[in-house]
């Protein structure tokens, strides 16, 4: 398979400057490391920037990966860990030995939505198509419905949460044909499908906009509320693990900011679905 070796890190530091803040030692102190999914990173992203204003609480944010961010919450190196999908069995058992205790907090659910070119004709493939694609037994738009063009297929690279999703729900755990073009995030998959007329891919529901188009699954629109309902075929939920052992004091009023109602409304503004009312 072909991949893309460089890894979405975004760093978000908010900050006044030094000559402004006589207690950064304080803020040093309590500075949150949110570490993993790109998916759940814009969801982030717009909290942090909520609860600095609202707290004075620095977050260092970083969208690697599921995986990495779960292995990173293990070995202390960071405070939260944004996944896109659950532990593993393996993980929470590394946990285990490590005398670590992981809490899961559900902060949203998403939808993974298949994606094509807007000068696509087809609107709608069920998980059958979806599979045959991704396999490589079938390789022409025609197929399904389409234009007589050769189907070229964008997924995610192993570490990610949505590809496991994706994996699972789709795939069956049969492997994604040879050639697809993997991608380190949904923001690199939505930039190559939408500029290519022939591709297709799969982002978190929140990434959707006008550059590209929405499949239906199944005859299922991806609508916040077939995804709250679980009627749409991809749903699934975002998560946020933290160490019950080690967890700041900080890190906890976060997750808390999270599940408030503001936290709640910011998924909602992110393009998610509120895992909250």
């Amino acid at each position: 398979m072909k991949s893309k070796n460089s890894i979405i890190s975004t760093i978000i530091i908010f900050a006044l400057a030094l000559s402004l803040i006589p207690s950064c030692s304080k803020e040093s102190k309590d500075k949150i490391v949110v570490k993993g999914s790109t998916t759940v990173l814009p969801i982030t992203q717009k909290a942090a920037e909520a609860f600095y204003e609202k707290y004075k609480i620095v977050i260092s944010l970083s969208g690697t990966g599921s995986g990495d961010g779960i292995k990173s919450l293990i070995d202390g190196s960071c405070d939260i860990a944004n996944s896109s999908r659950e532990m593993h069995p393996e993980e929470w058992a590394l946990a285990k030995r490590k005398g670590e205790i992981i809490k899961e907090v559900a902060i949203a659910f998403d939808m993974i939505v298949p994606i094509v070119h807007p000068s696509n004709p087809v609107s709608s493939l069920t998980l059958h198509q979806l599979k045959a694609i991704y396999e490589g037994s079938v390789k022409n738009w025609k197929d399904v419905g389409g234009n007589d063009a050769t189907i070229v297929v964008i997924s995610r690279d192993s570490s990610s949460g949505t590809f496991e999703v994706w994996e699972s729900k789709v795939m069956k755990h049969v492997e994604v044909r040879k050639d697809a073009l993997l991608q380190a995030s949904n923001g690199a998959i939505l930039q190559t499908v939408s500029q290519n007329p022939k591709a297709i891919g799969y982002v978190g529901f929140g990434y959707i906009n006008d550059k590209v188009k929405p499949l239906y699954v199944n005859t299922v629109e991806p609508t916040i509320e077939n995804g709250k309902t679980g009627k749409y075929p991809i749903a699934r939920k975002l998560y946020m693990y933290v160490n019950e052992v080690k967890i700041k004091p900080a890190a906890q009023t976060f997750i808390d900011f999270m599940l408030s109602p503001e936290g709640q409304a910011i998924v909602k503004e992110a393009g998610f679905i509120p895992i909250k009312e």
